[in-house]
C-alpha cells in the first residue's frame, strides 16, 4: 500500500493517496498553488472555492490551448511526410533503379 502524501495548496493542507511519485505530487500542487496565488493578485475579493474554480478553468484552457498546438503540429507533419514521399517517388520514377 502506497503512503499518503501530504500536500499544501493555497493554505490548505491534503492527503494523497496514489501510486505517482512524491516528488511529482508536490510539484503539481505547488503549481496549482502558484496558480491560485497569482490569481489573487488581480483579484479584489475572492474565496477559496472561486479561485480553485478559476485557477481550475485557466489550467484547463492552457491543456486545451496545447492540445490545439500539438494537433496543429501533428497535421503539419503529416503534410510535410507527404509531400516528401510524393518527392521521393518522383525521383524513383525519373530515376529507376
Amino acid at each position: 500500500m502506497n503512503k499518503p502524501i501530504e500536500i499544501e495548496v493555497y493554505g490548505q493542507c491534503f492527503s494523497l493517496q496514489g501510486g505517482s511519485d512524491e516528488a511529482y505530487i508536490q510539484e503539481l500542487a505547488r503549481f496549482v498553488d502558484e496558480h491560485m496565488r497569482a490569481l489573487t493578485q488581480n483579484m479584489k475579493t475572492g474565496t477559496p472555492t472561486k479561485i480553485a474554480i478559476l485557477a481550475a478553468i485557466n489550467i484547463a484552457d492552457q491543456l486545451f490551448q496545447q492540445r490545439r498546438q500539438q494537433e496543429a503540429g501533428n497535421v503539419e507533419v503529416e503534410r510535410l511526410t507527404q509531400s516528401m514521399l510524393k518527392h521521393i517517388d518522383h525521383q524513383l520514377e525519373l530515376y529507376p533503379a
